[in-house]
């Protein structure tokens, strides 16, 4: 069975760069990718999967119904952050991240070079394609939606999703498939784009450009630190490269702007977190919106710019710093 572990987040590469524009809650996704089925009407949004991996991921991502090409890319990152040579404490190996029981059992030879290759992408990332169809067929008459029964057999095995009759209570198999699923949307074409701020755009842009550079304290991305950033010093440079001048601390910079209420936010807001819900002088963290319940951040010492959910207990509020944005806010705000 697969392995009942999932790779963080966190381990995405300093080497991983996306140049797509990340920003979930700006497109309306295709039908099918908001009703958990796969299928061949889903592309891939323009620069979200690395080159090498972008025809692999389009082919095969559409094996079956279950699956379609957003997801199969939302999963890879997920697992490895598209990394080749990602190696988890778990055995767990490529950017597929096959422990080498399961490999033996359904790697392929995507390529046709005559070997089975976990570390290649063109062998790896068929086999994983294959074996989510696999796992589909196997928990098919699970109740539920057939494309999270599948990821959820992919993380913790067939056996417990058909012996829970679903997705099991697993707190980590459940944030996988929720995970997953999530960023699925972000991975999609768009069917119908919604124009947000430019200003806001630009800046998830640039916070995407740092996905997998390591925190420093006090880092505002300069040569001598190495390029690399505390939460509030990235928010400030991604700010700083469309225009907009942002205080330095996150607690400064929660009062930038009009502060949207959660089901109000927009890709590009700012989220600040706290332990203390009344005082925003307690606030010790920022990260920037990219909408579907995630953002960009810079989360501590020891770990990478990465994406992160927003809905913790210790979310405090957003600000919405763009001019544009801050005139669709409702006066009451």
């Amino acid at each position: 069975m697969r392995k009942a572990w999932v790779v963080a987040i966190a381990a995405v590469g300093s080497g991983i760069a996306f140049v797509m524009l990340l920003v979930v809650g700006v497109y309306v996704v295709a039908g099918n990718i908001v009703n958990g089925v796969g299928g061949g009407a889903v592309g891939l949004a323009k620069g979200a999967v690395p080159a090498a991996y972008k025809t692999l991921v389009q082919k095969w991502g559409n094996l079956c119904p279950a699956l379609n090409p957003a997801l199969l890319a939302a999963q890879l990152y997920q697992e490895s952050g598209f990394n080749p040579n990602a190696r988890s404490a778990a055995a767990a190996e490529g950017i597929a991240q096959f422990i080498p029981g399961t490999w033996a059992t359904h790697g392929l030879d995507g390529n046709g070079d005559g070997k089975r290759d976990v570390w290649d992408p063109n062998d790896a990332i068929p086999s994983a394609a294959s074996y989510d169809c696999e796992l589909a067929k196997y928990v098919k008459d699970v109740p539920g939606d057939v494309s999270h029964n599948m990821l959820a057999a992919y993380n913790a095995g067939a056996y417990a999703v058909i012996k829970y009759g679903g997705v099991p209570p697993y707190a980590e198999t459940q944030n996988y498939v929720k995970t997953i699923t999530t960023l699925e949307k972000s991975f999609a074409a768009p069917v119908t784009r919604v124009d947000p701020s430019r200003q806001a755009a630009g800046a998830i842009s640039y916070a995407q450009g740092k996905l997998g550079t390591p925190y420093l304290w006090g880092g505002d991305g300069t040569a001598d630190q190495g390029g690399r950033f505390d939460c509030s010093g990235l928010t400030k440079a991604a700010y700083e490269s469309v225009g907009i001048s942002l205080p330095r601390v996150a607690n400064d910079q929660y009062n930038a702007g009009p502060h949207p209420k959660r089901e109000e936010l927009l890709p590009g807001d700012l989220v600040f977190f706290s332990d203390d819900p009344t005082d925003s002088r307690a606030i010790r963290h920022v990260g920037i919106y990219v909408g579907g319940g995630y953002m960009i951040d810079a989360p501590r010492p020891g770990a990478v710019i990465r994406f992160d959910p927003v809905d913790t207990p210790d979310y405090f509020g957003a600000t919405r710093v763009t001019e544009d944005g801050a005139k669709a806010l409702p006066t009451s705000v």
